[in-house]
């Protein structure tokens, strides 16, 4: 299964986020908790080299905690400011706001030497499709200033968005980058909804899924779904489960037949709402 998205407007976003990039002081970049290296687009580090850097790593409560403490000190060790948060229920979003004065510092005080007072942070959001810059603008801002939706590909054109009189966002639509390098990224990104689904075989994307549960998460899936894991064994381990799954779920069709596909996509469904628990599908000494 080949996993590639990269419409035509994308192109066209990322040329204009380079010419955007003189007019910003601090690039905020959010990730997915639950892939965190992943869930970045490389030509972001490229594009904001000279600029101060926030990484915020978006839907925390989704992810495995420890795992988000360990990505945490790894984009720390890396120049990078950190901070994990769910912009839906705004936990978070207080440190937020402090974290971009300490990041914009060194800008603050070159400004007042200069006599420049007052002149607010100009940060840029940037972020792949999918993992909540417009919840977050939003939900940062108290107002709904831009358009949200639940499929990648939303928000489009450039919108800058004054939050006080210390800092204004420019929001930028979410791009992928050409081309994955590595098919796992593009399998991580399927996973979590950004890579549109329509172009997706849902049926082999849930058992690559089921197969990563059994090896790094035993336990979740029979805790769920009643499967007997331990009897799922070999080369079609992950069909026995998705075929179990379908017999608990009854997941059926007409002629009385069971619905794999069906049963896939509960499984995908659950895994992006939370249902099977918070989980964190990369580590930084694996995937870093």
């Amino acid at each position: 299964m080949q996993f590639q998205w990269y419409p035509g407007h994308m192109t066209k976003a990322k040329r204009m986020m380079q010419e955007d990039m003189k007019l910003v002081d601090l690039v905020i970049e959010l990730v997915d908790a639950r892939i965190p290296m992943s869930s970045r687009n490389p030509d972001i580090d490229e594009l904001g080299k000279n600029k101060a850097r926030l990484i915020l790593m978006n839907k925390a409560d989704l992810a495995d905690d420890k795992k988000t403490e360990q990505w945490m000190d790894y984009f720390k060790g890396r120049g990078f400011y950190a901070v994990k948060l769910d912009s839906r229920k705004k936990n978070g979003m207080k440190s937020v706001q402090n974290v971009i004065a300490e990041a914009c510092r060194e800008k603050t005080e070159r400004d007042r030497k200069r006599g420049i007072l007052n002149r607010p942070v100009r940060a840029m959001v940037v972020g792949i499709p999918n993992v909540g810059k417009s919840t977050f603008i939003n939900t940062f801002a108290g107002k709904a200033c831009t358009k949200t939706g639940n499929k990648p590909g939303v928000t489009r054109g450039k919108q800058w968005i004054r939050l006080n009189k210390n800092v204004e966002l420019l929001d930028t639509p979410g791009i992928l980058w050409p081309k994955f390098e590595d098919q796992k990224v593009g399998m991580r990104l399927a996973w979590i909804g950004s890579i549109k689904d329509e172009i997706l075989n849902i049926d082999e994307l849930a058992m690559l899924f089921i197969e990563y549960m059994l090896e790094e998460y035993p336990g979740v899936l029979h805790a769920r779904y009643g499967v007997a894991e331990e009897a799922a064994e070999g080369e079609n381990a992950a069909a026995k489960v998705l075929e179990e799954i379908a017999v608990n779920r009854k997941c059926i069709k007409k002629g009385n037949e069971y619905d794999y596909s069906k049963a896939a996509a509960l499984v995908i469904d659950e895994f992006r709402s939370g249902q099977l628990g918070a989980l964190t599908l990369e580590s930084p000494e694996q995937d870093a």
